[in-house]
């Protein structure tokens, strides 16, 4: 059976930035499970994904763009260090910041501390990383009706209630 909407796929993967280091992996987990064509992995990977079958395995280049996004640098703000509470934050630690409207903004990264000025980075932290996966499928089969109204995949990989 070939990879295509309303498919359960089943894959290992390796995930690598384009210098080679590791991001993510599946390796020593159960194989990552998604139903194809909902969006629910980055969508340059369903992309190449699409019409392939188990125990294909291949090396899907994905740009930021189709991956997590390009860099938004409006998400990069500078703030005083005092606002942290006499706490001196470290490069690549994160922050769940709101808004003073009580808006949720999300999570910051701090990527630079210099001179009482910290900048975070409110981008998602693959936001413009060519991201490389090492993919070996390792079963496709029809998404149940159970599983296409929840949106999501049951049983080994998938969700758990």
């Amino acid at each position: 059976m070939i990879i295509s909407k309303n498919s359960v796929v089943s894959f290992h993967y390796t995930l690598n930035d384009a210098d080679g280091k590791v991001l993510d992996t599946s390796a020593g987990r159960d194989a990552f499970a998604y139903i194809h064509g909902l969006g629910m992995i980055v969508p340059g990977l369903e992309r190449q994904l699409e019409g392939r079958k188990a125990g294909d395995s291949l090396l899907a280049v994905v740009p930021a763009s189709e991956g997590y996004g390009d860099l938004d640098p409006s998400l990069v703000h500078k703030v005083p260090v005092d606002r942290f509470g006499g706490q001196v934050p470290e490069v690549g630690m994160q922050f769940q910041a709101g808004s003073e409207e009580g808006g949720e903004m999300g999570v910051f990264t701090v990527i630079g501390v210099d001179d009482g000025i910290v900048a975070l980075n409110g981008n998602h932290p693959l936001a413009g990383v060519t991201l490389h996966f090492s993919v070996d499928v390792t079963d496709v089969r029809e998404a149940t009706a159970d599983e296409l109204a929840h949106g999501h995949v049951h049983g080994t990989g998938g969700h758990h209630h």
